[in-house]
């Protein structure tokens, strides 16, 4: 077996963390917590992500929006990406 464990890589301050092709941080809420959301133009995407909106991909090279816990550690394991639109309908009930 190699490698360490995911739970021990090192922590980064995402907010000071450059992203290529990303907006400045903003913060929003989403079931009643802050969360920071960065705006991600898709240009230096290298692989697909799963949306927790819908649970579809998120094509690489598309634009599309990275959010994380404004309180407590927030760390990479906590960031997730989401649609554009999924993010924006995140508070709508879903059916």
């Amino acid at each position: 077996m190699g490698g360490m464990p995911r739970a021990n890589r090192r922590r980064r301050d995402l907010e000071s963390r450059p992203l290529s092709g990303a907006s400045e941080v903003g913060t929003q809420t989403y079931s009643g917590r802050p969360w920071h959301v960065r705006q991600l133009s898709g240009a230096s995407s290298t692989r697909e992500y799963r949306c927790p909106g819908c649970h579809q991909g998120i094509a690489v090279g598309t634009p599309h929006v990275v959010v994380w816990p404004a309180q407590g550690v927030g760390g990479i394991d906590e960031r997730r990406h989401w649609h554009t639109r999924c993010w924006s309908a995140r508070h709508a009930s879903r059916p």
